[in-house]
């Protein structure tokens, strides 16, 4: 059993909770690797994204922040897009990911700024 087994399975085994409890709202979609963070809010019924950000863009590029301030700041990002659209109620997938270091801080600056899940 690899690494990469286990982290899909992981991935699966939580998309398939939350998917099972969670029917009528948008996904928040987390992604990481060593140096770049990014989130998107996925319609999963029409298989469309509504808002993203990402550490590549410009702005966020710009600032020579620690990987933690830089997530929680994508996450002020997010939260703000999303007003902008309406988009209050959301449930979150960490994927395969664990709820600590960047994935948390992106989550609490999310509930700060309005987001609820």
């Amino acid at each position: 059993m690899s690494k990469r087994d286990n982290k899909t399975k992981r991935k699966l085994r939580n998309r398939k909770k939350l998917m099972s409890v969670n029917t009528n709202k948008l996904r928040i979609s987390v992604t990481k690797s060593l140096n770049n963070f990014s989130a998107q809010i996925i319609d999963d019924k029409l298989r469309k994204t509504l808002v993203s950000a990402s550490s590549i863009e410009k702005e966020i590029k710009k600032s020579k922040s620690k990987k933690i301030e830089k997530s929680s700041l994508i996450g002020e990002i997010l939260a703000k897009r999303a007003k902008e659209k309406n988009i209050n109620e959301v449930y979150f997938d960490r994927g395969e990911h664990k709820y600590h270091g960047r994935i948390k801080a992106f989550a609490e600056t999310l509930r700060k700024n309005g987001l609820k899940f």
